[in-house]
């Protein structure tokens, strides 16, 4: 059984405060974008876990795709070994929730394949102890985020009229660094006060705390928003704490211009 976990992206994204658990609490608008993983499912005799496309770092135990299995095999004994190939496509470290989402579906599909019957909440509480941004990708559609993210309204919001640039410049921005260089506070625009159906009102009211620190660390990753809208972009941020750049354009209408050397470019017409 195989499944496509896709990429989400950060309409806005404000620090509010800094949490006595560690954690901070923010606000936030994720929408889905269909830059995609692959991740297949099959019963195996022992428990494995390969991967292709783009290399994954860090520990194989460490990956969410594992630990949500092992979440599952904890309340779910009946659970078989299985064989689990994960296809990786969406940037790493980009802001973009790649992790978070193969994690997510690989709760969806346990569930799907094995006849589980976890209901949807239960797997949103699930996906919340893999991490703050896996809640989303359970419901998978536009929501306004709050608390660490996982606490999520519906948002009715159809981009589909759009086509979106996505450009990703090689740079991991270390997502501990990035919050250590943001002083929480209230933003001078909270997004509930953002007109969502007005894509042309955001370029000067929909702010992410994350792009100034980094930009000044990393100009290249500023370059890239500016050249944007030299294009002809609507709007255009960076994605969470960076580094991938999203941009809005009018339908069919994105620009045919180069991108520096190690960028990789995602069009989604």
């Amino acid at each position: 059984m195989i499944l496509f976990p896709n990429c989400k992206i950060n309409l806005g994204l404000h620090i509010l405060q800094k949490r006595a658990d560690g954690f901070h609490d923010l606000e936030t608008v994720f929408y889905p974008l269909l830059l995609q993983d692959a991740l297949e499912i099959i019963t195996a005799e022992e428990n494995i876990f390969s991967s292709s496309g783009l290399d994954i770092p860090g520990d194989t135990e460490d990956n969410l795709c594992k630990k949500a299995w092992h979440l599952l095999k904890a309340d779910f004994p009946q659970l078989p070994a299985i064989h689990m190939h994960l296809h990786k496509q969406i940037p790493i470290g980009a802001g973009l929730g790649g992790g978070s989402a193969d994690g997510a579906f690989t709760l969806k599909l346990l569930n799907s394949k094995y006849n589980l019957d976890i209901p949807l909440e239960k797997l949103e509480a699930y996906a919340g102890i893999l991490g703050s941004d896996c809640p989303f990708f359970i419901r998978n559609t536009a929501c306004f985020a709050s608390g660490r993210g996982e606490l999520m309204e519906p948002l009715e919001l159809d981009l589909s009229a759009y086509s979106f640039l996505l450009v990703h410049p090689g740079i991991h921005v270390n997502t501990g660094w990035a919050f250590g260089q943001i002083v929480p506070g209230r933003p001078a625009v909270p997004l509930k006060d953002i007109d969502w159906q007005d894509v042309s009102s955001w370029k000067h009211r929909l702010t992410n705390d994350f792009e100034a620190p980094v930009f000044a660390a990393y100009p290249a990753i500023g370059g890239i928003k500016e050249k944007m809208y030299k294009n002809g972009a609507i709007y255009a941020a960076m994605s969470g704490s960076g580094s991938a750049v999203i941009g809005i354009f009018p339908k069919n209408k994105l620009p045919e211009t180069g991108w520096e050397t190690g960028c990789r470019v995602f069009e989604m017409i």
